[in-house]
């Protein structure tokens, strides 16, 4: 074995574990960090059997028919990897779009821990304090329902957590009944209605997310603007990946 196998099989190994360590010290399971861990193992027997693979694909080819499916193989990979570059610079792009000074805030909800909130949802908090800290007359929606093994809704989660950094009850509005993006934002319109709030909102999410949920407040007619919060390294694969399939599955479903 080469000294450039042994460093492609190290990286191979450091890749897998990236994506293993949530659900290792979490138990966090996804589609994210399963597609991961299955690339990564892919790629890691790659380097190990670099020759007898290479030597099945010359057999392949030279075989009736498996240089065409080796075609269609290869012409999906690229597909894939296009869509996934495109998705990427999406991310990028909507993560960048900030907002105009005291713009309202929409914080939308993540996983609760009993009554605490968890990496994630801290890390949304964070970024939703900063923020409110810079306007100080902003007013805020938090925007999450009671999912399961959550004590109290993610709203409230929020709101205690927002309190105890110092931040004014009367600047914060719960939504509590809401349990994926599209109800987030479709309810916290209903609050921007009745507040007389107007239809613009900066978005308080996960980088990765914001995308697609700015996708979704265009769709309900808000103009929106995003406050991006930054995701912990070790988990920050995981949802990436996850949030990829996320946005197909809403530009094929909407």
């Amino acid at each position: 074995m080469s000294k450039g196998q042994v460093v492609w099989i190290i990286a191979g190994s450091i890749l897998f574990l990236w994506f293993a360590i949530p659900f290792i010290g979490k138990g966090i399971l996804n589609i994210g960090n399963v597609t991961g861990m299955v690339l990564a193992t892919l790629f890691l027997l790659y380097w190990i059997f670099q020759r007898r693979f290479h030597l099945f694909l010359v057999h392949l080819k030279n075989s009736r028919g498996g240089a065409f499916f080796l075609s269609v193989v290869g012409i999906l990979v690229a597909l894939i990897a296009v869509v996934a570059l495109i998705e990427t610079v999406w991310m990028m792009f909507a993560a960048s779009k900030r907002p105009p000074e005291n713009t309202p805030a929409v914080v939308l909800g993540c996983s609760v821990k009993g009554t605490r909130p968890s990496r994630i949802l801290q890390e949304r908090l964070d970024a939703a304090y900063a923020y409110l800290t810079e306007n100080e007359n902003v007013i805020c929606i938090l925007s999450g329902g009671q999912g399961e093994g959550e004590d109290i809704t993610e709203a409230e989660c929020m709101y205690r957590y927002l309190t105890e950094k110092g931040i004014e009850p009367r600047r914060l509005l719960k939504e509590e009944e809401s349990a994926n993006t599209e109800e987030n934002l479709r309810y916290a319109k209903h609050l921007l209605e009745e507040e007389g709030l107007g239809s613009r909102i900066t978005i308080v999410t996960s980088e990765f997310h914001e995308y697609r949920a700015n996708a979704v407040a265009k769709k309900l007619g808000l103009e929106s603007y995003s406050t991006p919060s930054n995701t912990y390294f070790i988990y920050f694969p995981t949802y990436y990946m996850r949030e990829l399939y996320g946005i197909l599955y809403y530009m094929i479903g909407k």
